[in-house]
């Protein structure tokens, strides 16, 4: 929520100038003040019930300027400072001291005394919130919420036993229930109280020996002090009394999988994706878990795309499904398989502006530039303002060698961003420096850098890409040097970076420098432009051998390249 700041920040003065006095230090109100203070309060809360924050933040900062004596207002300025966006650690504790004023003049009232104890147990001081919660209870001793609080109070404050006993009185007045009985175990199993709290559970089944969930959750507890027989025979009974129940199969899988069992789990996990009786977003959290599971192991099998296949025949039309296989090809890095599982999302979806942003991202990512484009074509239609889209086709028309196209729209893009937004718009002009390069337009690609350096003098990228610039025609190294060392300064852990600043070394001939640099990069990354980058050095240190393999392995991953090609097989590229 925004805030009027000036005149909050002149009651945080205030605030600090009275730190440390006491009442009878604060200067007298008068009469006509506390009125007006009163009214002012009046119309805050009044501003409040209609969710107009800014003026009730307002109304409650000049309301407390004019009467800080007034502890209902010292309450709600205490709340102000609490909420305000961006707050800080002193400012909390500035307004519970606010707070603690009225609660310690008027404890009994509920709504501020009820408050004031949740925000103390959110800010760390649970004796404080136990104290203001159990005196609320003395006021109105037959409030079940009240009880609930306290008795919930107790336990985050660690004292489990008296939480417990607190549960039993309210059980004993207002009856028991699943939530009582539930909190009541967990404070047993904070206990290490395993007999209280296979008790508790047991006494809550007798209650509904047939209840599933019932069943379930007494299963549940046993597996947790390793009581195996007993868990599975409480599953058996859940899905005795309930066969229908999908749930049950959830159950099973965690049982079988906390028992080691890999067999006995992808059997539930099976039967529970394809339950009818469960729904989708149960699904979904099943096959979630199962994918990370598999994915940690490094099982790259057919078992999740089976499961995968399971579910779309169950759920052909539900494009969330599809958007988790997309995810999962992803992580995998087949992008046409997670461009493919995507389309099928935002056929039945086609409104998912984000769903379309993510296919250009993949077609990008799978170098399928002209697809990428159609697919921020589309994506522009749904979201017309988004400039990274734009971007990405100016991007993409790059890539496609349609430069023409690519400087257009960079400049297209440039006329509709903010003039204060200096980032975006230095990245831009970097992109437009980059085509110009291609073009080679050396005039223009330095013109570009510049502007861009000018707009936004951290911009790793210019950085970047100036230096490679210039390393690549061998002019002005020491600048490029410096440039390269900046941006390795700004994203250290960016290998094409590091590459940059080895490559700038190389141009000046210190490939000692550049050797260091350039196995930095590539044990961060083994992309083929690295590797190529590594042979060169390795080459001009007299490591010729190590310098063909470099070579080599950059070319299993780019074999069209014929540079590559004639390093690799003639050896004398660098001797002609």
């Amino acid at each position: 929520m925004k805030q009027h700041l000036a005149i909050l920040a002149a009651v945080l003065l205030a605030l600090t100038a009275m730190a440390g006095k006491n009442e009878s230090g604060q200067k007298s109100v008068s009469l006509a003040d506390q009125r007006k203070a009163e009214y002012i309060f009046l119309q805050a809360q009044n501003e409040k019930l209609k969710d107009n924050f800014d003026a009730f933040y307002d109304l409650m900062s000049y309301a407390h300027q004019i009467d800080s004596t007034n502890t209902a207002i010292s309450f709600y300025m205490g709340m102000c400072l609490l909420k305000m966006n961006n707050t800080t650690k002193e400012r909390c504790e500035q307004g519970l001291a606010l707070m603690k004023k009225h609660f310690e003049a008027q404890p009994e009232d509920l709504y501020e005394t009820t408050f004031y104890s949740d925000a103390n147990m959110q800010l760390g001081h649970p004796e404080e919130a136990l104290r203001a919660i159990k005196l609320l209870n003395e006021y109105n001793p037959n409030r079940l919420e009240l009880q609930l609080r306290l008795a919930e109070a107790y336990s985050r404050s660690g004292d489990y036993i008296q939480s417990n006993i607190t549960y039993d009185s309210i059980a004993a007045i207002f009856g028991d229930a699943i939530q009582i009985t539930s909190s009541k175990i967990d404070n047993y199993m904070a206990l290490n109280d395993s007999a209280g709290a296979l008790k508790e559970m047991r006494g809550l089944l007798a209650t509904a020996p047939r209840n599933d969930s019932y069943n379930i959750a007494m299963s549940g507890l046993f597996q947790h002090y390793g009581m195996n027989d007993s868990a599975l025979y409480y599953l058996d009974r859940a899905q005795e009394y309930a066969p229908d129940n999908g749930y049950i199969y959830l159950a099973r899988a965690e049982y079988y999988n906390m028992a080691g069992d890999s067999v006995g789990y992808e059997q539930q996990i099976y039967n529970a994706l394809t339950a009818e009786q469960l729904d989708v977003d149960s699904k979904l959290g099943v096959l979630l878990g199962y994918i990370r599971q598999q994915l940690a192991k490094e099982d790259t099998t057919q078992r999740i795309n089976d499961l995968f296949t399971v579910l779309i025949q169950q759920h052909p039309h539900e494009a969330r499904i599809h958007q988790l296989y997309s995810e999962y090809f992803f992580t995998k890095k087949d992008y046409k398989g997670a461009i493919e599982q995507l389309g099928y999302s935002l056929d039945v979806n086609p409104t998912d502006a984000d769903g379309w942003r993510n296919l250009v991202i993949l077609n990008m990512m799978d170098n399928n530039y002209p697809d990428a484009v159609k697919a921020s074509e589309k994506a522009l239609e749904y979201n017309p303002d988004n400039l990274d889209l734009l971007g990405y086709v100016a991007g993409c028309y790059h890539q496609m060698k349609e430069y023409g196209k690519a400087i257009e729209t960079y400049e297209k893009t440039l006329a509709r961003v903010d003039s204060a937004d200096v980032e975006r718009r230095a990245n831009l002009i970097t992109g437009m420096g980059d085509t110009y390069s291609e073009m080679n337009d050396s005039t223009k690609t330095v013109d570009c850098y510049q502007r861009a350096l000018e707009l936004d003098p951290a911009n790793s990228g210019a950085l970047n890409n100036y230096a490679y610039f210039l390393a690549q025609r061998g002019q002005d190294l020491d600048h490029a040097e410096r440039m390269a060392a900046l941006a390795v300064k700004y994203e250290p852990d960016n290998a094409n970076f590091i590459d940059t600043y080895a490559w700038v070394f190389f141009a000046k001939k210190d490939y000692d420098m550049a050797l260091l640099y350039i196995k930095s990069a590539v044990e961060k990354d083994e992309d083929n432009h690295l590797l190529e980058h590594y042979g060169d050095i390795l080459w001009f240190t007299g490591e010729k051998e190590q310098a063909v393999e470099q070579w080599t392995k950059a070319l299993e991953q780019d074999p069209d390249n014929e540079l590559l090609q004639r390093k690799v097989k003639d050896k004398t590229y660098y001797e002609e």
